[in-house]
């Protein structure tokens, strides 16, 4: 299938690893061109060299939580290629533990990167993008069911998704489509580090394939593969929704 995504340009955050560069990487495989971004600018500057050339690939330092970093995101795709065509939003995880024994610090800190840098970072880029643009939201299973052990996630991804519905209704009229992905369990580097707060992170795992009905935990290509499609033009008739991408763990219909 021809995805429609030669020559396109988009931003991605937290893209210098795990789902977000799985994501860039089908993104330019495909023909698009992207600018990522994640805090680290070592790591940054490795996964742009790894992704392509730099006329195709722009590496940008930048945190999520800072009011300024969407907007120079938009502004560096428009500067370096001359369109935006959509973007990627992913942050990291909040702290392990239960929603009861996260500190204020900890609630406001998370609030501060992964909620409200999350929305801040869908409107700016939502408004900068014209008929037929596509707005993703990296959340989690936590959307739709409660994680144990993730309290803080729990408490903020539901109205993440909830944000991307509402701003599905506010840009559909432009043909700007606005989306929520909902990873399950994906090896990335969170992921680990979940298995490994265990003590027992084989075990953990083991457990954790068992709940899956496809019995494995998903690479990060299989969630970047399915991002690029709903980012894609032959996605076009897809805004609104919550899509998981968990080997089939959530029970919900």
């Amino acid at each position: 299938m021809d995805l429609g995504l030669a020559d396109r340009a988009y931003v991605l955050t937290g893209a210098s690893k795990g789902l977000g560069l799985a994501t860039a990487r089908a993104l330019v495989a495909d023909g698009a061109r992207v600018v990522i971004s994640a805090r680290d600018a070592d790591q940054v500057a490795d996964a742009a060299s790894r992704l392509g050339p730099d006329d195709r690939v722009v590496g940008l330092a930048a945190d999520l939580a800072a009011p300024e970093t969407a907007t120079r995101l938009v502004e560096t795709a428009l500067e370096r290629f001359g369109r935006l065509d959509g973007g990627l939003v992913s942050v990291g995880g909040p702290p392990h533990g239960s929603a009861a024994q996260a500190t204020d610090a900890q609630w406001r800190d998370s609030f501060e990167t992964i909620f409200l840098g999350t929305v801040r970072a869908a409107r700016t880029i939502a408004a900068a993008l014209s008929t037929g643009g596509a707005l993703g939201l990296v959340l989690s299973n936590s959307a739709r069911a409660p994680i144990p052990g993730l309290g803080i996630s729990n408490g903020l991804r539901p109205g993440l998704a909830g944000v991307a519905k509402d701003m599905a209704d506010e840009y559909g009229p432009r043909g700007v489509r606005v989306l929520s992905l909902l990873p399950g369990r994906i090896l990335t580097d969170r992921n680990r580090e979940l298995f490994a707060a265990t003590g027992d992170p084989e075990r953990a795992r083991a457990d954790a394939e068992a709940a899956i009905p496809l019995r494995r935990i998903g690479d990060p290509d299989e969630f970047g593969r399915v991002a690029a499609f709903v980012l894609s033009p032959a996605a076009s008739y897809l805004t609104g929704v919550t899509i998981p991408v968990d080997g089939g763990a959530l029970r919900s219909l």
